[in-house]
């Protein structure tokens, strides 16, 4: 996992209602996540991690079997906005957990960077995000796009408002 610098938040358990309404929100609400197959596999407050299975609708280029750039960004930006959904949960524990899911409504992207480091052939991705620093208007965070054996393909970082 990618290592915080910046944060010094520590992980959090989560409700299962909150967790439940993160997964209908992110796998199911958003729905090009849903398109794309996006899945979460762990939220804790301060990073996120997701899964992807590769399917012929999310080949980029033909001839090598490569995932798409742009499934792999639009992935990437998921992901930190998956981590920031975990933070501003973990910042508002004391409010009930319709409260905290409500607040995401306000999230946005408003800055992406993305690295592509290695084709992306394979079966499955896992992908990766932290929150670096959590402020009141807006997060920065810091993602990573993953074979299935843990080889980095790309890397992102994001900005994203808050309020």
């Amino acid at each position: 996992m990618l290592k915080s610098t910046s944060t010094n938040e520590s992980p959090v358990q989560f409700e299962p209602e909150f967790i439940a309404g993160v997964r209908e929100i992110f796998e199911r609400n958003i729905a090009f996540n849903a398109l794309m197959g996006l899945r979460i596999e762990d939220i804790d407050g301060v990073r996120a991690t997701g899964r992807i299975e590769m399917r012929p609708e999310l080949v980029g280029h033909f001839l090598h079997n490569r995932i798409h750039g742009g499934v792999i960004s639009a992935c990437l930006d998921a992901m930190g906005g998956l981590a920031v959904m975990g933070a501003i949960g973990a910042r508002h524990l004391d409010e009930p957990v319709l409260q905290r899911l409500h607040r995401f409504s306000r999230l946005g992207t408003i800055d992406l960077r993305v690295d592509y480091l290695r084709p992306g052939i394979g079966e499955s991705f896992r992908m990766e995000a932290e929150v670096l620093r959590l402020g009141s208007r807006v997060a920065s965070t810091r993602m990573g796009f993953l074979a299935a054996d843990g080889k980095l393909l790309a890397t992102g970082s994001a900005a994203y408002i808050v309020s």
